[in-house]
């Protein structure tokens, strides 16, 4: 059973740092695409970052870029998301997701499995 497994979210105060982490279970992940996805309450989903399994491609959200890094483990099986300056806006729940072959995708359908997510909240 594949599980993709989140960590790492909390409460933090405007302008500090918070790493999420992801872990992936179940199968083997070599050719997929690892990514982050966010969702604020009565916002729609919003793409955050991605990062492909050979690593050299990573993918940002404009709203996120030079602020958040995204970072892979292949030994370990484990995707990172190094968010710094955190902002009030950057406040929702966070999911990681893994797609076959889609390189450091964007879009939201392009990914097969899910994690549950994890809370991050920023206040101002």
């Amino acid at each position: 059973q594949v599980q993709l497994v989140e960590s790492g979210g909390g409460f933090v105060q405007a302008g500090e740092s918070l790493r999420l982490s992801c872990v992936a279970s179940g199968r083997t992940f070599s050719g997929y695409g690892l990514g982050w996805f966010r969702q604020a309450p009565g916002k729609e989903r919003e793409f955050v970052a991605s990062i492909s399994w050979s690593g050299f491609t990573t993918n940002y959200a404009t709203s996120v870029k030079g602020r958040f890094t995204i970072t892979g483990d292949k030994d370990k099986n484990t995707m990172y998301l190094q968010m710094n300056g955190l902002k009030p806006e950057d406040t929702a729940v966070y999911r990681c997701a893994a797609g076959p072959s889609i390189g450091a995708s964007s879009y939201y359908s392009d990914y097969r499995y899910w994690g549950q997510g994890t809370q991050v909240t920023v206040s101002s």
